[in-house]
């Protein structure tokens, strides 16, 4: 990869990671109502799943996204439906007590963010984006290798920045109504990133 490629591909991947997406909002949402401690992974699921999804495709998982356009179709609204099914659990997610307990919901999972990726809209933007403009990439394994690690290392950072955001919002919206408002401001924001999923039907 050139380096002017690999200028291009890291200021590419530093807007897509950090700017807001379904990703971010959750991580957002989980900081403030689990902790930080208890959303790592979260983190950890986002990171790793999607740093595998973009070697995947671009090893050749690609192609079969290509030669069966119908594939795309069926994820991209699977991905609806979990992203309404997310945005309840948001919605009606529960505070954590001092003692680390809550009273309703969960933070998501290691494997359930990291299969999330491949039913995420802008996941796959990125990916897509990734391995065609930056790649130069079929004739070049090396490249995936690069563009992985950099999402790991990217990925990673957006990750914990989003997760100590929310995290940082403890102590300021200190009541359950409070937290509860902004959960559902988030899941709007969550289904509201719907939109380009359906502009594009």
């Amino acid at each position: 990869m050139s380096q002017s490629l690999l200028v291009a591909f890291v200021m590419f991947a530093v807007v897509m990671f950090f700017t807001p997406g379904p990703n971010n909002i959750m991580l957002l949402s989980s900081g403030l109502t689990y902790g930080f401690r208890r959303t790592v992974p979260h983190i950890a699921g986002i990171t790793v799943g999607f740093a595998f999804m973009v070697g995947a495709v671009g090893l050749g998982l690609g192609t079969v996204f290509i030669a069966y356009p119908v594939l795309q179709t069926i994820l991209k609204y699977i991905g609806v439906v979990y992203l309404i099914y997310l945005a309840a659990a948001i919605a009606l997610a529960e505070p954590s007590t001092p003692e680390g307990g809550d009273s309703r919901g969960r933070p998501m999972t290691f494997w359930g963010a990291a299969m999330f990726q491949w039913v995420n809209a802008k996941g796959w933007v990125m990916v897509i984006g990734t391995i065609t403009a930056y790649a130069a990439i079929a004739a070049f394994p090396w490249n995936i290798a690069i563009q992985v690690t950099l999402s790991l290392i990217l990925g990673t950072l957006s990750c914990i920045a989003w997760a100590l955001f929310g995290t940082a919002l403890r102590p300021v919206l200190t009541s359950r109504l409070a937290v509860r408002a902004f959960n559902i401001v988030m899941a709007i924001l969550l289904l509201a990133s719907l939109y380009p999923v359906f502009m594009d039907a």
